[in-house]
């Protein structure tokens, strides 16, 4: 057992790389880098060269990331502006990563080991290209499931030549995150990697690679969600689960219906603004994460009646909220009501149209729908399933035709 935990623990730090590529071989050579290399795209029709060093560190705080690109933005029509900013950013962040971010590798090594590179004779990377060798599709913020490749080659010579190739912009990105893995920081300053030479061959196994945030059990500040894309981008995972609204609290803020999240959050400050939701979008597009809104129903609701109580059968029922609900507490929109679905139509003429300039999809929950709450559900009364089959399918049904007609597709 002790041998095998040695084994983990020393594991080369060539696997350092996240998630392990689809092949990869690599060298024992020593390269460093240096924030002057000069990086030249060449993709969607157009030619883009700058030093490394231009990029400038991203701030969360400020959340000015993308406006920091206006002097990569193309002057061409179509998609090419979006695929330049996603270019520009994963520049910008390459940056970031081997000039801020890197660490010292202790831990892939025996204790008191003397595993660092000489820093007396440098050899430097020489140049990063990045090849686009097809165009991004118009919709590249916000692309369908598998409509746009994600696979990338890369390969880094002894001489520190650097060539990432890719169908896409979405996958140039990845394939300059998994050359920041190759890196790790000196303890007298300075990014090297001694793992050269380095080919690597990679596409993903899953089209849809995503993480379930909770935001409704648990507030997450906008700082929080932009580190988790951070996270997310970084591990190659391309979609953000939003479960934004749940029982425990609604704090999804809706124009036109500001009642919902004013009663509904559990405090004032605790609550998304369309444009917090619009600026998380829009990073996650920029680093290919795209983020995919839930709103459950017709369970976990009970917050609802904060602001409209009589949309929901079984509110807080106590003590015994576990004979209606999964967890407190209890309450589900009522399955049988006109003002129910009048509620949901404007809730989603309202929501969709702001959601749709950059996400597919929307995802509509169901689960946990609790058959004893329907007994006091005065517009049914009951918790047979011969009952409540055909009124779920039924509400289901104007749901799915609602998100379908503003064209996403339900999840």
């Amino acid at each position: 057992m002790r041998l095998l935990i040695t084994i983990i623990l020393y594991l080369p730090t060539a696997w350092a790389i996240w998630p392990i590529p689809s092949a990869y071989t690599y060298g024992n050579t020593t390269l460093w880098i240096d924030p002057g290399v000069k990086i030249t795209y060449n993709g969607a029709g157009q030619v883009l060269e700058s030093p490394l060093a231009d990029a400038q560190p991203e701030s969360h705080s400020s959340h000015t990331s993308q406006t920091s690109l206006n002097t990569y933005h193309s002057s061409r029509s179509g998609n090419s502006s979006a695929t330049h900013q996603i270019v520009a950013n994963a520049i910008q962040r390459t940056h970031d990563t081997l000039f801020g971010k890197l660490f010292v590798p202790w831990k892939f090594h025996p204790r008191f080991s003397d595993f660092e590179p000489d820093c007396n004779e440098k050899v430097f990377i020489q140049s990063i290209s990045l090849l686009q060798n097809s165009t991004d599709p118009a919709d590249i913020l916000k692309p369908a499931l598998g409509s746009v490749s994600e696979a990338y080659t890369l390969t880094l010579t002894e001489a520190g030549d650097v060539t990432i190739t890719s169908p896409s912009s979405i996958g140039l990105s990845y394939g300059l995150t998994t050359f920041t893995q190759l890196f790790f920081e000196h303890t007298e300053g300075g990014a090297y990697t001694s793992l050269a030479p380095v080919a690597i061959t990679d596409a993903p196994k899953f089209a849809w690679r995503g993480l379930n945030v909770d935001t409704s059990r648990t507030f997450k500040p906008m700082q929080d969600l932009y580190r988790t894309v951070d996270a997310l981008a970084y591990s190659k995972f391309n979609r953000l689960h939003w479960h934004i609204t749940d029982s425990q609290s609604w704090p999804l803020e809706i124009p036109s219906m500001p009642e919902l999240a004013d009663r509904g959050a559990y405090i004032g400050f605790q609550k998304y603004s369309p444009e917090d939701v619009r600026a998380l979008q829009e990073y996650g597009s920029l680093l290919g994460v795209q983020v995919v809104m839930e709103i459950d129903q017709p369970g976990h609701t009970s917050s609802i009646a904060f602001s409209h109580p009589e949309l929901i059968a079984a509110f807080e029922v106590l003590p015994n909220w576990d004979t209606y609900a999964a967890e407190p507490p209890s309450g589900t929109l009522k399955l049988n009501s006109t003002a129910v679905y009048d509620f949901l139509e404007k809730l989603f003429d309202d929501l969709l149209p702001r959601l749709k300039p950059l996400t597919q999809y929307f995802h509509l929950g169901g689960d946990e729908v609790n058959l004893n709450a329907y007994n006091l559900d005065d517009t049914v009364g009951s918790n047979s399933t011969e009952i409540l089959q055909p009124l779920m399918q039924k509400f289901m049904d104007r749901n799915m035709a609602q998100i379908i007609s503003a064209n996403f597709t339900p999840l």
